[in-house]
C-alpha cells in the first residue's frame, strides 16, 4: 500500500447554539469554497484517495469500456409528435452529448438540426441544455444553459429559420420558459442568487432589454417554489407556487398575455392539488377530504374555488393515484397497488375503461411524452430488473401495440434469461413488512457467500421503482446481488408509506433498511464480510445514519453527495432548498424537530466505534448538498473512528450535485464505485 499519510483537517471548535443546547463543531470552517486552506484539504483528500486507489485504476478504465461498450453511441429517441413537426434527440458516435432535431410532417422528411450540444458545450467542463420551447408557430425556441452545475440556467432565445440567436439574454432562472399565443412573450421563472428557490415569474416580450421585463408573480413564503407551464389543451398559462404539503395554481389564458393571472384556489395548508384542462372544465389531482392517496375532482373553468369541486374518481385506501393524463377522446390515470404500476385507459363518452396488461413479478411502467392531444395512441415505457426499457405505442382504440424502441445491450453478452429478480419482503422491527426488488446472475450462490450491493433513497416520497440497468451488469456478472430496498419515506406502498418516513417518523427510514439488511443476511443472501450498501444525497442520509446504528452489518459503503449535517443546514434558511425543506424534516427552530434531528444526524453522532470501509462524494459546485457536509462528516469521521479501514473523500472540483456532464464521463464516476466495491470482494483481476 502507498505511503501516504491520512488527511487530517485542523480543528477550530465553533460553538453552534440553539434552544440552549450548546454544539461544538470543530470543522464548521470548511464551510467556505473560497478559502485557499478549504480548497487545499479536499485536494489532499483527492491526492489520498487517488493514490490509494491507484491500483484499481487500470481495472476502472476497464469497467469503464466495459460499460460504454454495451450502449448504441450513435443512439436516437423515438421522435414525438408536437403542433405537426417530429421531435427527436440523437447522439453520434464518440461524443458525449445530445443532438436535438425535428422533421417536419413526416418522421421521413428532412432533418432540422435545432441544437448540436457538442459544439454548445465546447470549452466548458460542464454543459447542460434544458426547458427547450417552441413558439405557438414554429420559428422560435427558448432554451436553458448551465455551464456551472449550480441549475441556474441563462435562457436563449434562436430563430428557428434563420438560426440566429437572438440578443436576448436572461440569466439565472429554472431553465424552463413558456411562450403566450402571440409568439413574443415569454413567460420564465426566475431563482433567487442566494438560496436558488425559484420565486418569481417574469414576462418578457420579444427584443426588448430584459432589465424592463415584468414581474407577474412573486412567491414571498420562503417553504416554497414557484414555476410555469402550459396546459395540454393550449388554452391556459399556469403558474403553481408548492411546497412539500401544499400547492396553489393562477392562471390566464393563453392568447391574452397581459391579463393579470387569476387564483384559481388559495392555498391552504395541507391540500394538495394539480391540476389538468379539458373542454370547458378543470380536473383536479388531490388529496381534498383526507384522501391520503389522492382522488380526481372537477370544476369548471370558470369557477375553480375549492368548495366547487365536484368528485369524478374517489379515494381509494389501497390505491395511490399518482398521475392524470389527457386526450381528446381518453383521459389515463396512472395508479400503484401494491407498490406496482398501473396505467388505467378511460374513454370519456363511454366510461369503458382497462387496464394495460404487465406480466414481470415486480417491474416498472410509466406514461411517456405525450403532448399531442388529438390522438389515439399513447406512449408509455416499460422495463425491469432483467428485461431493458422499452418505449411502446398503444392503440387505444384498436388495443394493438407498436414496440417502437427496446433498448439495445450491446457486445453480444447479455441474455434476459441469464438474470434473476424477485420481490422479497422483510419484517421490520415494528412489524411492518417493507419490500425490496433484487437482481441476480442465474450462477449466482444464495448461500451467503455472494456480495450485495444494497440500494435505497427513501425520502420526499420518491419512490425507486426496479428498472433495468446496462450498468449494473457490470456488478451482477460479477457475481454481486442488487437489491433495492423500498423503504419507508418513499411512496412505493402508497402516501401513508411516505407519512411513516418523515417529520418526527424519520427514523423509519433508517430502521427498514437496517432490517432489510438484517434479513438479506438472515436469509443467506449475503454475510457481514459481503453486505455493501448505497446512496445519495438524502440517500446519503440514509446512509450516515445506518453506519453510526449498525456499522457491524456492512464491509463497505457508498456515501454520494450526502445530506448528513442536517440540523446546521436546517438552521440555515440562506442555503438552498433549506426553507423549502421544513414540511419533509420539520423546523429546527422548534425544540421537538431540533431535538429529533439531532438525535439522527449522521455529523452529530459520530461516536468512537468501528465503521466500515467508505467512499464518500461530493461536488464543489453542488447546490442542493453542499461540498461541506461531507467535508465535515468524513473529517469528524477521521478523528472519532476506532478501525483501520479506508476512508475515502472524492471531491469533483467541477461539478454539482448530478456529477459530472456528458453521457460517457458520468460512466467514469460509477467505475469508481464498481471498483471500489469489487476490490473489497477482492476481484480486482477479474
Amino acid at each position: 500500500m502507498a505511503n501516504i499519510k491520512i488527511p487530517v483537517a485542523k480543528k477550530e471548535p465553533k460553538e453552534l447554539i440553539k434552544h440552549n443546547d450548546v454544539r461544538i463543531d470543530n470543522y464548521y470552517w470548511l464551510n467556505n469554497r473560497e478559502d485557499k486552506e478549504v480548497i487545499t484539504y479536499l485536494e489532499e483528500e483527492n491526492t489520498y484517495y487517488n493514490t490509494l486507489t491507484a491500483h484499481t485504476k487500470d481495472f476502472q478504465d476497464a469497467l469503464f469500456s466495459e460499460m460504454k461498450a454495451r450502449i448504441k453511441e450513435d443512439d436516437a429517441s423515438v421522435p414525438y409528435k408536437l403542433n405537426g413537426y417530429w421531435y427527436g434527440t440523437r447522439y453520434q458516435i464518440g461524443k458525449e452529448y445530445p443532438i436535438y432535431s425535428r422533421r417536419k410532417g413526416e418522421e421521413s422528411a428532412p432533418e432540422e438540426i435545432l441544437f448540436d450540444c457538442n459544439e454548445l458545450a465546447n470549452g466548458s467542463d460542464y454543459f447542460n441544455l434544458s426547458g427547450i420551447a417552441i413558439s405557438p408557430n414554429n420559428n422560435l425556441a427558448a432554451y436553458g444553459v448551465d455551464t456551472v452545475s449550480r441549475r441556474e440556467y441563462t435562457i436563449r432565445i434562436k430563430n428557428l429559420e434563420t438560426g440566429e440567436i437572438y440578443d436576448d439574454v436572461i440569466e439565472k432562472t429554472t431553465g424552463s420558459s413558456v411562450w403566450a399565443a402571440d409568439n413574443k412573450t415569454l413567460f420564465y421563472t426566475k431563482k433567487d442568487s442566494v438560496t436558488l428557490r425559484s420565486d418569481k415569474i417574469y414576462k418578457h416580450k420579444l427584443g426588448t432589454p430584459t432589465a424592463e421585463d415584468e414581474l407577474v408573480y412573486h412567491e414571498e413564503d420562503e417553504t416554497f417554489n414557484t414555476y410555469i407551464y402550459k396546459t395540454k389543451s393550449k388554452k391556459f398559462i399556469i403558474i403553481g407556487s408548492s411546497s412539500t404539503l401544499t400547492s396553489e395554481y393562477r392562471f390566464i389564458e393563453t392568447d391574452k398575455p397581459d391579463s393579470e393571472f387569476k387564483i384559481f384556489s388559495p392555498r391552504e395548508r395541507g391540500l394538495e392539488y394539480s391540476i389538468a384542462h379539458y373542454g370547458n372544465q378543470f380536473f383536479i389531482l388531490t388529496n381534498k377530504d383526507k384522501a391520503f392517496n389522492f382522488k380526481l375532482m372537477k370544476c369548471s373553468d370558470t369557477a375553480t374555488a375549492s368548495n366547487l369541486w365536484e368528485e369524478f374518481i374517489p379515494h381509494r385506501a389501497d390505491v395511490l393515484l399518482e398521475d392524470l393524463d389527457i386526450f381528446k377522446d381518453y383521459y389515463i390515470l396512472s395508479e400503484r397497488e401494491n407498490g406496482l404500476n398501473n396505467i388505467k385507459i378511460v374513454r370519456w363518452d363511454t366510461n369503458e375503461a382497462y387496464y394495460l396488461p404487465f406480466e414481470d413479478e415486480t417491474y416498472t411502467a410509466y406514461v411517456g411524452t405525450n403532448p399531442d392531444f388529438d390522438t389515439s395512441i399513447l406512449r408509455y415505457g416499460y422495463n425491469s430488473l432483467t428485461t431493458p426499457s422499452s418505449v411502446i405505442d398503444f392503440n387505444m382504440d384498436t388495443k394493438s401495440k407498436e414496440i417502437k424502441k427496446e433498448q439495445e445491450v450491446l457486445g453480444g453478452v447479455f441474455k434476459k434469461e441469464n438474470y434473476k429478480s424477485e420481490r422479497i419482503w422483510a419484517t421490520a422491527r415494528d412489524g411492518v413488512k417493507v419490500p425490496m426488488s433484487i437482481v441476480y446472475h442465474k450462477d449466482t450462490k444464495l448461500d451467503g457467500t455472494s456480495p450485495v450491493l444494497q440500494y435505497a433513497y427513501g425520502s420526499y416520497g420518491y419512490t425507486i421503482d426496479p428498472y433495468f440497468s446496462t450498468v449494473r451488469l457490470s456488478l451482477l456478472d460479477r457475481g454481486f446481488i442488487y437489491a433495492i430496498t423500498h423503504i419507508r419515506g418513499g411512496e412505493y406502498l402508497g402516501r401513508k408509506w411516505y407519512e411513516d418516513g418523515k417529520l418526527l417518523k424519520k427514523t423509519n427510514t433508517f430502521t427498514d433498511f437496517v432490517d432489510c439488511s438484517k434479513h438479506l443476511i438472515d436469509n443467506n443472501y449475503t454475510s457481514k464480510e459481503h453486505l455493501y450498501a448505497s446512496g445519495g444525497s438524502a440517500g446519503g442520509l440514509l446512509m450516515g445514519a445506518i453506519i453510526n446504528m449498525a456499522p457491524e452489518l456492512y464491509n463497505g459503503i457508498i456515501a454520494s453527495v450526502p445530506f448528513v449535517d442536517v440540523v446546521t443546514t436546517m438552521l440555515d434558511d440562506s442555503i438552498p432548498l433549506t426553507t423549502g425543506e421544513y414540511d419533509e424534516w420539520g423546523n429546527p427552530n422548534s425544540k421537538e424537530y431540533y431535538d429529533y434531528m439531532k438525535s439522527y444526524s449522521p455529523y452529530d453522532n459520530v461516536v468512537a466505534q468501528e465503521y466500515p470501509t467508505m467512499l464518500v462524494t461530493t461536488g464543489l459546485h453542488d447546490s442542493q448538498v453542499q461540498y461541506w457536509e461531507p467535508a465535515k462528516w468524513v473529517a469528524k469521521l477521521r478523528e472519532f473512528k476506532t478501525d483501520t479501514n479506508l476512508l475515502f473523500l472524492d471531491t469533483n472540483m467541477d461539478a454539482g450535485h448530478g456529477g459530472a456532464s456528458g453521457r460517457f464521463e458520468a460512466l467514469k464516476e460509477v467505475a469508481k464505485e464498481y471498483a471500489f466495491l469489487i476490490d473489497l470482494e477482492g476481484k480486482i483481476s477479474k
